[in-house]
């Protein structure tokens, strides 16, 4: 396994975020793929860890490359969870909960586009994420894109997500991404 390790020695940590219910087979493939490259390299993947759509396969693809999935729930008990997380959140905090896995991350990947998905990444942008957007529309992509400048990109493909994230990741000092914005 590469090493996604921060400067103190932390692992990264990356979001997977897309669609629950509304997820697109190839939402679904590309969250696989994106989480089961990540953990190879290293990351900890962290998702909405609901046992639908991208949340789900997400913690599968991490579980698949033998990596770390945690997943932080909307509820307060861990009915519904992705039997594929290594680690459920339990919050009670409902939507909230997209708060905790947009700040909690190093970098968020987007696969599909949803309206609690579009808010999500607006979270990541906002808080000076690298964020990496897989295959999205264009109206999407010139939304978050011309949103976000810099820490904003998009991918084709699972491998080029992981690849861009991990550059752009590198390229913002950890004290900026941990730091307050």
């Amino acid at each position: 396994m590469a090493s996604a390790a921060t400067d103190s020695g932390r692992r990264r940590v990356l979001g997977v975020i897309g669609p629950g219910e509304g997820a697109t087979p190839r939402d679904v493939a590309d969250a696989f793929e994106v989480a089961a490259l990540a953990a190879r390299a290293g990351w900890v993947v962290l998702t909405g860890g609901r046992d639908v759509g991208v949340m789900d396969a997400a913690s599968r693809g991490a579980r698949s490359a033998e990596g770390i999935a945690i997943g932080v729930l909307p509820g307060a008990e861990p009915r519904g969870a992705s039997r594929a997380l290594d680690v459920a959140i339990v919050t009670g905090i409902g939507e909230m909960r997209d708060h905790i896995v947009v700040l909690s991350s190093d970098a968020v990947v987007v696969c599909g586009m949803s309206p609690g998905t579009a808010a999500e990444a607006s979270l990541a942008i906002k808080a000076g994420k690298p964020v990496v957007l897989v295959r999205p529309e264009a109206e999407a992509r010139r939304f978050f894109e011309g949103m976000g400048g810099d820490t904003v990109r998009s991918a084709d493909t699972a491998d080029e997500a992981v690849a861009i994230v991990t550059r752009l990741e590198r390229a913002v000092p950890s004290s900026e991404i941990h730091g307050s914005r």
